[in-house]
């Protein structure tokens, strides 16, 4: 078993819920709130890792369990030495359980007690995927943070759903704990250091709390999980067509229930708005892939709102995508230049808008963390949904 804890997470400032801290894995400091960029496939698309680590200065990544299970495959990753070898990355890895994609399916998919099996969408091969499986994937991968393997229900399912749900994914947190924890055992006794294995304290496992738009089943979710004892929270199941104003209320009520002493992460969310006033109920920890799909798709994410670049206004403008961006897209190129870009079909237009938004999500965190440190948060989260507003009415 694990000598020591394999993170560790301590709070340093408060402004009401806001919480600023530093999350600590064996691959360093990571300070909160933090935007975690999604590297679905093993990369995070459209952006290279120099990029992240010297200019935009992500110190933590995802990676996604049933994606790099299906292609390339564990034998792979594990031959290359995990996946922290496999693609280079240096810093911390989570990766997820593979559960949300799974649930996605929809018709692809069949749910039961033991996991769930589904149609793979890469060659349409039947797969299982379960919790004990799940485990061993992200054992095999080698990333600092694992995700209990859940279900996730609509985010407009009726309560008997929504329970059914959450009791599963309860029994599901248990059983990932139980393997987790003998995966951690095994390597252990074999005194093996390498890095394709499971080191002493190297490895954490996150519980995810459910429940859909019910209060009530999240909080049971969250003593049942908390129970089972994780080292770190995740709210999932939210975006997943919801009103927001349901979303903000399970996530105002649930956050500050949870283990004030633990990361609290909310899954798969969001805007840069979402992200601040996630911040102001007490979360940490957030990842989405908004700004590497938009980016593919023409939109930039700015202080003054979403800037489409398919719209002709842009096409003679030659101030850079931000004014108060200091990234090194907006040091260099003109909101006309990029849109040309991206209007001729040119690679570079989804380089350039992802390396911006990304920088835009990152540097937003790095503004929260300073406010919260300062005690302006509140101030902060004011003029920062303010200024948003300029673009978004007439671009989206």
């Amino acid at each position: 078993m694990p000598t020591k804890p394999a993170i560790s997470f301590e709070v340093l400032a408060r402004d009401g819920e806001a919480r600023a801290g530093v999350l600590t894995t064996r691959r360093g400091p990571i300070e909160t709130p933090v935007f975690m960029p999604v590297g679905t496939a093993g990369t995070v698309k459209g952006v290279r890792f120099e990029a992240l680590e010297r200019e935009l200065g992500a110190h933590i990544i995802l990676g996604n369990t049933y994606h790099l299970w299906l292609r390339p495959g564990v034998d792979v990753i594990r031959a290359c030495g995990g996946l922290h070898r496999f693609n280079s990355w240096p810093r911390t890895l989570l990766t997820d359980s593979g559960g949300f994609q799974v649930w996605s399916l929809g018709a692809l998919r069949k749910i039961t007690e033991e996991g769930t099996e589904f149609r793979s969408h890469v060659d349409g091969s039947l797969k299982f995927l379960s919790p004990e499986i799940s485990m061993e994937v992200q054992a095999a991968l080698g990333s600092d943070i694992v995700m209990a393997f859940d279900e996730c229900a609509a985010g407009d399912a009726p309560a008997d759903v929504s329970r059914k749900s959450m009791e599963l994914t309860a029994r599901w947190a248990r059983r990932s704990r139980v393997r987790f924890d003998g995966l951690q055992s095994e390597e252990s006794d074999t005194g093996r250091t390498d890095e394709t294995n499971l080191l002493s304290g190297a490895q954490a496992l996150f519980g995810i709390v459910q429940g859909g738009a019910h209060n009530d089943l999240r909080r049971e979710s969250l003593t049942r999980t908390t129970e089972i004892g994780f080292d770190g929270y995740a709210i999932g199941g939210l975006s997943v067509g919801e009103n927001k104003s349901v979303m903000w209320d399970v996530v105002g009520s649930l956050a500050p229930e949870m283990l004030a002493e633990k990361p609290r992460y909310l899954m798969g969310v969001g805007t840069p708005e979402d992200l601040v006033e996630a911040v102001s109920r007490g979360v940490d920890m957030f990842d989405c892939v908004l700004p590497t799909r938009n980016g593919r798709t023409g939109q930039a994410f700015t202080s003054r709102g979403k800037m489409n670049l398919k719209n002709s206004q842009w096409a003679l403008d030659t101030r850079p995508l931000d004014e108060s961006c200091a990234c090194a897209v907006c040091r260099r190129h003109s909101r006309a230049y990029l849109r040309h870009l991206y209007m001729s079909g040119e690679i570079l237009a989804s380089v350039l808008l992802t390396h911006h938004n990304l920088g835009f999500f990152l540097d937003t965190m790095r503004r929260v963390r300073q406010s919260i440190r300062s005690g302006n948060f509140t101030k902060f989260q004011r003029e920062f949904t303010e200024g948003l507003n300029t673009y978004s009415r007439q671009n989206v």
